[in-house]
């Protein structure tokens, strides 16, 4: 997370777009940055069974991260003409790369009513505009503004759903919980095939989006690690 801070803090500062391609070791449940976590979740029942959690900077609701490929774009919000382009840009993108691998992928219109942050998890609702195969939503994406430029992250559930949130609270998981592309494909589906998948589609989309590129030049700054790193950050609320 301190990562993707300091690639939005880089796009703001010169302009730079970036696209990170990662996983998660451990496997962490990460919740949003305003999600009220201390009111759905049990700390105490987390902690004792050796959950990593984290507190991203960016909003929504929690996500369980384990066999999965998560993406960042940090960018200049005027590369897609405001924070609405890009989420658009964003998921057509990995739309075109899920057509690669087999998947034919739709933008999910918008809900009837607004959900709010103590709704549920992140997989549980649609927003409109997320990704669906199948009609289940197997991508879920957040996003935060930093002066004139934008962080979204987001995951694309290759082979584990997001059922273990129902066992750690009242996450009243209604979509799905246990769907992932691997499943709605009946084949196993790796990172590394993911990976190759959106990078190329954002080569066909962005030109060359530097993806991956000169992420391992960007060092975040201490106190952002540390503010990752730290219980009363993860645990605010």
């Amino acid at each position: 997370m301190a990562l993707d801070q300091a690639l939005l803090d880089r796009a703001e500062r010169e302009g730079v777009t970036t696209l990170r391609l990662y996983s998660w070791s451990p496997h962490c449940l990460s919740l949003g940055r305003n999600e009220p976590a201390l009111k759905r979740y049990n700390r105490a029942h987390i902690e004792a069974r050796g959950i990593a959690t984290v507190r991203r900077p960016t909003g929504g609701r929690a996500v369980w991260h384990a066999r999965e490929l998560t993406y960042a774009v940090a960018a200049p919000l005027s590369r897609f003409g405001g924070l609405a382009g890009a989420y658009r840009e964003i998921h057509l993108l990995l739309a075109d790369a899920l057509k690669q691998l087999g998947a034919e992928a739709t933008l999910a219109p918008p809900p009837a009513r607004a959900s709010s942050l103590s709704a549920g998890a992140c997989f549980a609702t649609s927003a409109g505009g997320e990704l669906l195969v199948s009609g289940v939503k197997i991508v879920g994406s957040a996003q935060l503004t930093q002066g004139s430029a934008f962080l979204q992250h987001g995951s694309v559930l290759l082979q584990d759903g997001q059922s273990l949130l129902a066992e750690l609270g009242p996450a009243r998981v209604t979509h799905a919980p246990g769907a992932h592309l691997s499943g709605i494909l009946d084949r196993v589906v790796e990172w590394s095939e993911a990976a190759t998948a959106v990078s190329a589609a954002a080569t066909r989309r962005w030109g060359d989006p530097v993806t991956n590129g000169h992420v391992e030049a960007v060092t975040p700054a201490p106190a952002q690690v540390e503010r990752f790193l730290d219980p009363r950050w993860t645990w605010r609320r």
